[in-house]
């Protein structure tokens, strides 16, 4: 359990949090919600201890084990399942003691230890979180420095589902990751009796796994609403909306209050009642704080109509250096299509974005494209292109040179970027704002197709809101890229796979997609139950090896004994057939008592021996 008692917190002369409090019972799942730059991350460096707050204080229950995703990766010389396994310190701790020279009965009790921590399964789990997350098998020995950051930020999110804890703190965890990712995380964090505090713009995700949502207030304070993501918009709608009737119905009272006082007061037969309906709007009060939620709107530019097909493909074949990457590919694209392009990271969907959008170049094959169509393209990495040193204003007029000014900042108003923004210099602006000045530098010339590359990262659940109803007003042709499934759901009805090699029209619904994933990770699991199954056989020989060193130790030391005093045995009885010695003749029977004795107890051993083998055979 996570309770937070009057907690304060500020940067600099901005308050974060003043006194707010919240408590979290074990066991829930919880969507951190709340306009970007509120605190919601703070909130989390502030759980786990990485921040102190300025007043106040938060309590963790004993026994609780907190897990987040780390911001870096520390040794990225690391090999990717090495780094992940090692997230379980005591079990890497244990396995390294192991390799010291330990007595048997301390290595047995190690075994135990591991056996009881799940040891024998450790690769096995780790290597299906890795696989869930995108990750192929050749990777798992490739060290971290050789991926990209993005998959760094997939390697650490691994570690972290992987390492022993009862809470999970994630931080937009679907940042960095695709639709088949994303549908995996979805399943995994819907199974565990975790604790989960997500932190989320994807409403899919936050309406499906979450049973409470916390939104951090304007004011710094935490509140917490029962449901998923859909059933907190309404009861705050329905709070708003009655905060606002309250409002009305108190302005309306005072003023009628009012209107008595203003005509009666100085009148001597009603100056007593005016005297009354003063006090009356005193003890009123200050009207119902109406407390309205910011209102996010995009508008794209209506495209000319255009009536033949926009882009056809014929047996196409595209690839870089020479190497094909999409082949067969034999697709069409009218105007009014809203086509969502599915498959892994890696198969080719930013590959066929490019090759539809004219960045890059059939290597073989036919493409047919209507006259005078404008196409726009987006491409998060686009944004890092951007002129830093020039405002949102500079860089749109710079493209729209016969432009006003008026125009100018229509276009821009059109995706939130008001006067102040618009004159902001571009490398202050948050990664949302850079996101949406892209959308209106791109859709300047009122384009006939949109062709968008995962637009929802960086944009909060309001901004992604008002996307999504922009591309459903739009009138031209939609190609998207995206992770988040509402998006999907609610703006595109013809879905495109991109899978070995090709594109195809996918028959099925979302549904279907998302179901034939989850089949396709529990094949996979199933195949992990297999390697766990022989990874329990390397470590019951393990423990086996690990009981018998002692005793075949002491049967080796015995036969050295043995040997030595056979072979005296033997000298006495030669020198007792020469000549009779009593002192010899007491010697030899006390040296045959003593190899009796040795030699009972190199049969106990043996048998000993020989019931472990038996034992861990069976086992």
């Amino acid at each position: 359990m996570i309770e937070i008692k009057d907690l304060s917190f500020h940067f600099g002369l901005r308050s974060l949090f003043e006194n707010a409090n919240l408590l979290l019972p074990d066991g829930l799942k919880v969507g951190v919600v709340g306009l970007n730059g509120c605190g919601k991350s703070t909130l989390f460096k502030l759980i786990t201890g990485d921040l102190f707050p300025d007043g106040g204080k938060i309590e963790i229950s004993r026994g609780t084990q907190i897990a987040s995703v780390a911001q870096e990766i520390k040794d990225p010389s690391k090999k990717l399942l090495d780094f992940v396994l090692e997230a379980h310190e005591e079990m890497t701790r244990l396995e390294r003691e192991l390799n010291k020279d330990l007595s048997g009965e301390k290595m047995a009790e190690i075994y135990d230890r591991l056996d009881f921590l799940g040891a024998h399964s450790a690769k096995a789990r780790a290597s299906a979180i890795l696989s869930g997350l995108g990750f192929e098998n050749a990777d798992f020995d490739r060290p971290l420095k050789e991926f990209s950051g993005g998959w760094q930020v997939r390697a650490n999110l691994a570690a972290t589902l992987y390492a022993p804890s009862n809470c999970l703190l994630l931080d937009e965890p679907t940042n960095h990751l695709d639709l088949e990712t994303s549908t995996w995380l979805e399943n995994y964090l819907a199974k565990t009796d975790k604790t989960v505090l997500l932190i989320s713009h994807d409403r899919h995700i936050l309406n499906r796994l979450c049973d409470k949502i916390v939104h951090v207030e304007q004011g710094g304070q935490l509140r917490m609403y029962n449901g998923n993501y859909d059933t907190y918009e309404r009861t705050r709608e329905a709070e708003q909306e009655g905060a606002r009737l309250a409002a009305a119905k108190h302005e309306r009272v005072v003023a009628h209050l009012q209107s008595f006082v203003d005509r009666f007061r100085y009148k001597a037969t009603k100056a007593k009642q005016a005297q009354s309906r003063i006090k009356m709007i005193e003890k009123m009060g200050e009207p119902p704080a109406v407390i309205k939620d910011p209102e996010v709107h995009f508008q794209f530019p209506s495209p000319a109509p255009l009536t033949q097909a926009l882009i056809t493909l014929e047996d196409a074949v595209a690839g870089y250096d020479d190497k094909p990457v999409l082949q067969n590919l034999t697709l069409r694209i009218e105007p009014d299509d809203r086509i969502a392009l599915l498959g892994a990271n890696g198969n080719g969907k930013s590959t066929l974005a490019k090759i539809l959008s004219h960045r890059l170049l059939l290597m073989s094959g036919r493409m047919t494209i209507a006259k005078k169509i404008k196409i726009a393209y987006f491409s998060q990495h686009q944004t890092e292109e951007l002129d830093v040193e020039k405002t949102p204003y500079e860089q749109l007029s710079a493209l729209m040179p016969d432009a006003t000014e008026t125009q100018i900042r229509a276009q821009l108003g059109a995706f939130g970027l008001n006067k102040s923004k618009s004159d902001t210099l571009i490398g202050k602006l948050s990664g949302g704002e850079k996101s949406r000045l892209l959308l209106a530098l791109i859709t300047k010339d009122a384009p006939n197709m949109l062709i968008l590359d995962e637009p929802t990262n960086h944009l909060d659940i309001l901004s992604r809101q008002a996307l999504l109803e922009a591309l459903n007003a739009y009138e031209g042709a939609v190609v998207l890229i995206t992770h988040d499934l509402h998006v999907i759901e609610m703006a595109c009805d013809t879905l495109w796979l991109v899978k070995g090699g090709t594109c195809q029209i996918y028959r099925g619904d979302l549904e279907d997609y998302k179901a034939s994933l989850l089949k396709r990770n529990e094949k996979e699991g199933n195949a992990s139950d297999k390697e766990s199954a022989a990874e329990t056989r390397r470590r019951t020989a393990a423990q086996r090896r690990a009981e018998l060193a002692p005793l075949k130790k002491e049967i080796r030391e015995l036969d050295k004994k043995l040997e030595k005093l056979t072979h005296r045995k033997k000298e006495l009885e030669n020198a007792l057939l020469a000549r009779y010695d009593a002192d010899n003749s007491i010697e030899l029977a006390l040296l045959g008592d003593q190899i009796s004795d040795l030699e009972e107890r190199w049969i106990l051993l043996n048998e000993q021996c020989e019931a472990i083998m038996s034992d861990k055979g069976a086992a």
